[in-house]
Order: C-alpha cells, then sequence, then structure tokens
C-alpha cells in the first residue's frame, strides 16, 4: 500500500480510529492487514483427501 489515504480508510474499515491507525508501527500494520499464509498442500495430505473423496466414474 504506497497511498496514506487508503491505508487510512483501510484503517477505518477495520475499526481502527485514526489516532490509533497513527500510533501503529509499520510492522503492527502489516500484521494487521497482510492475508495470512496458505497452508501448503503436501503429497501424503492429498492422498488422504483422494481416499476420502475418490472420483466417481460413471459407467459407459
Amino acid at each position: 500500500m504506497n497511498d496514506w489515504p487508503d491505508a487510512l480508510r483501510l484503517a477505518v474499515r477495520l475499526n481502527i480510529p485514526p489516532e490509533a491507525f497513527w500510533r501503529l508501527s509499520l510492522r503492527e500494520w502489516r500484521m494487521l492487514t497482510q492475508a495470512p499464509a496458505a497452508p501448503v498442500l503436501t503429497r501424503p495430505t492429498l492422498d488422504a483427501l483422494i481416499a476420502r473423496f475418490p472420483d466417481e466414474e460413471t459407467p459407459p
């Protein structure tokens, strides 16, 4: 986010009042606004899903 007005608008949408926004450190702001890391789909997890939800083949 390169634009302070956009950052402030996002803070308001997150219910962070302006005075609290300006007291946040950059590290705190990033923790509040970054999306959580997506979990990694490992081979064992994929195999378990395949076993649990096998593809159903339709008869010809």
